[in-house]
């Protein structure tokens, strides 16, 4: 392939939605292809029309464009059977492929005897020299593998792959001439589409040969192969909803930044190329989609699984909240405002500052709505959420709060700021004690355990709510 434009794909079949697996593989396709100014292929295997629903198909376009991983060509395998079937006959003239008239039965009986024999399964057709004038509904296509020699290629991930081809007997190739099984569509498509390197799960080693001896059939040249580590749960197997895996816009539902799943996803079977890595040392977690680019390389994904951690994720989703642009971050979080949202759109500038004091608290997106919403409504709470200890009493707070209302009115609106506030009440929290002045004080704007600072609550909803809440709080005390 030297010398030739680099072209990837990811070749996803519409019978699911999108999960972590495929946009892994899609995302280190996408990534290949722009680091070698090349293409990146969407294709979409629709033949089995049983399975394949339009809604996944969607599902899978949504996801892809949300993690920002776009396609600079897009195919249906479903609007190419003319293509499939041009190939099928060219095979079947040259005597490359034949009608095969067993039953299901008849294979799946052999299977047993093969297992019981302890042989490989695979099928060696007794018809695979007769004769092929009729097409019998309960017939399939079959490759006539005649291959001696070992099939072997080098995995740019595994390194040299061998497979003896006598264990793949006569495999199917499709159910008719307008029906092409997985197999064969992918090495016709591959070839149609110029694709250079095959990027993709191990789970599909075990395919490449067909594949490869189905190109050599038709005088294809074969890509490149690199085959990814499968996704494990902590407890090393194949990864399941039981680990926490769901599917993609699952993950943005859930309140993740596409930023942080793709960070997540490119160290699932992927470490960069240190001296600290080499060293030993704490390597690198957090990288920037352009330092991705950079460094990114296929020589240095493991062969070992990749473990999916989902409390990794949620720490590194929280970074990414954490070091996101408050502006971007605002416009980001309104999708989980609804419930208050007409008010956000009314004031955009009380929304950024709601933002700059929330975010460094949120591990999801999802989590602005509860965390937000008492700057928006009058937050309603139990009195003895004001209590700073259970042995405080109720006419000591009733006072620090009283206290604190004659200190606002003695600042002027202009003044009305965290600053400002913060230089007027401190003095009377330190001396009187932080906790006991100061915790009913942010308690009685919020309505939370947990929440930003009083001063900074009370600059954001201004001098009016500010005090119609601490009088709510005495009247509740007395």
């Amino acid at each position: 392939m030297t010398g030739k434009i680099v072209r990837t794909r990811i070749a996803p079949s519409p019978t699911g939605p999108l999960h972590i697996g495929t946009a892994r593989s899609a995302l280190f396709n996408f990534i290949f292809a722009r680091q070698h100014k090349g293409a990146f292929v969407l294709r979409i295997e629709d033949t089995d029309l049983l399975r394949s629903d339009p809604v996944f198909e969607k599902d899978i376009q949504e996801g892809l464009k949300w993690l920002g991983i776009d396609w600079d060509e897009f195919y249906r395998q479903s609007e190419r059977l003319d293509i499939y079937e041009r190939y099928l006959r060219i095979l079947f003239e040259k005597g490359s492929i034949f009608w095969c008239p067993h039953t299901e039965e008849e294979l799946a009986s052999e299977r047993k005897e093969q297992m019981l024999a302890k042989e490989p399964l695979r099928h060696v057709c007794s018809a695979r020299n007769g004769g092929n004038s009729n097409e019998v509904s309960e017939e399939i296509l079959r490759f006539k593998n005649d291959a001696g020699e070992e099939i072997i290629f080098e995995d740019i991930v595994r390194g040299r792959i061998s497979f003896n081809p006598g264990f793949l007997g006569d495999f199917s190739v499709a159910k008719n001439f307008r029906t092409p099984l997985y197999n064969f569509a992918v090495a016709i498509d591959d070839e149609e589409m110029q694709i250079s390197h095959v990027i993709r799960g191990e789970d599909h080693i075990s395919n490449t040969p067909k594949q490869i001896l189905l190109q050599k059939a038709l005088g294809f040249e074969s890509p490149k192969y690199a085959h990814l580590p499968l996704i494990l749960g902590a407890d090393r197997s194949k990864l399941s909803k039981r680990h926490g895996a769901t599917s993609v816009l699952e993950y943005r539902k859930s309140g993740y930044l596409p930023e942080a799943m793709i960070n997540f996803m490119v160290l699932l079977g992927w470490r960069e190329s240190s001296a600290e890595a080499d060293k030993g040392e704490s390597e690198k977690e957090i990288f920037s989609q352009k330092e991705i680019l950079e460094k990114f390389s296929l020589d240095r994904v493991h062969k070992g699984g990749a473990i999916f951690n989902l409390e990794k994720l949620a720490w590194m989703n929280k970074e990414y909240i954490k070091n996101k642009n408050v502006k971007e971050l605002a416009s980001e979080l309104k999708s989980f405002c609804g419930d208050f949202l007409d008010d956000i759109e009314k004031d955009n500038e009380k929304w950024t500052k709601i933002v700059s004091l929330i975010k460094a608290r949120m591990t999801f997106l999802s989590e602005a709505g509860n965390m937000a919403d008492f700057f928006y409504k009058e937050p309603f709470y139990p009195k003895e959420l004001i209590f700073w200890k259970e042995n405080s009493r109720p006419p000591d707070i009733a006072r620090h709060l009283e206290k604190i209302l004659a200190l606002l009115a003695g600042l002027k609106d202009a003044d009305w700021s965290k600053e400002r506030l913060e230089a007027s009440i401190m003095p009377y929290a330190d001396e009187n004690g932080r906790g006991e002045v100061l915790w009913p004080f942010r308690a009685a704007l919020s309505g939370r355990r947990a929440s930003p600072g009083p001063f900074e609550i009370a600059a954001v909803i201004g001098r009016k709510e500010t005090v119609k809440r601490l009088e709510k709080a005495i009247a509740i005390l007395k």
